[in-house]
């Protein structure tokens, strides 16, 4: 079993210089698959444990209500064999004890931590990369067996004067210009240094 992910020349600009003329690389994104619905995950589990699917689904629902239940009262709750997930926020932080008010709260989040034996089943996975050209053609395959390093959100992190603790984030000034994003499945903004090859 492998992750398939997608390299596929872009033409990138940095700057909004209509004279620019960009630079040219290859941007990696996973290649997801379509999106599994909750019945054919339920018909899967019944046939792996046993159990008829009216009772899984009776499971699932269940559980689904008091991970949302608890989750919402502010535990960090344990989903079985995949990790934890609870409640987050990302606020402004204030100097003033008067000033703190329930709009400085710019969102609410919700946030995984996956357990140690899923991350480490994904470090582990195989990649498999196909590399397309700017004409939509494929130039390329890589398929590598190394280990990989698995992000955790639920580290403290320091980032443009946001810091994490807790589930929760104390927000400084907001750095103007900012163009970092997540590559998550789709192609998110370029990196400011051309020459390096990364799109963070």
């Amino acid at each position: 079993m492998a992750l398939k992910v997608k390299a596929v020349e872009k033409l990138l600009k940095f700057n909004k210089d209509e004279n620019d003329p960009g630079v040219y690389r290859y941007v990696m994104a996973p290649e997801l698959y379509t999106s599994l619905n909750q019945k054919k995950v339920i018909k899967e589990a019944a046939l792996r444990s046993g159990v008829s699917q009216g009772v899984m689904q009776a499971c699932w629902d269940a559980a689904g209500e008091v991970i949302k239940a608890w989750a919402t009262e502010g535990h960090s709750v344990a989903i079985p064999g995949l990790g934890t997930m609870r409640f987050g926020l990302r606020a402004k932080a204030v100097e003033d004890v008067n000033d703190v008010k329930s709009k400085l709260i710019k969102t609410r989040r919700i946030i995984f931590t996956p357990d140690v034996d899923l991350k480490e089943e994904l470090a582990s996975t195989a990649i498999q990369i196909t590399c397309f050209d700017r004409n939509g053609k494929e130039v390329k395959r890589v398929t590598s067996t190394d280990g990989g390093e698995v992000e955790d959100n639920d580290t403290n992190s320091t980032e443009n004067g946001s810091t994490e603790q807790g589930g929760s984030t104390q927000q400084g000034t907001e750095t103007p210009g900012d163009n970092t994003s997540d590559n998550t499945g789709g192609n998110g903004g370029g990196n400011d240094d051309p020459d390096d090859g990364v799109i963070s």
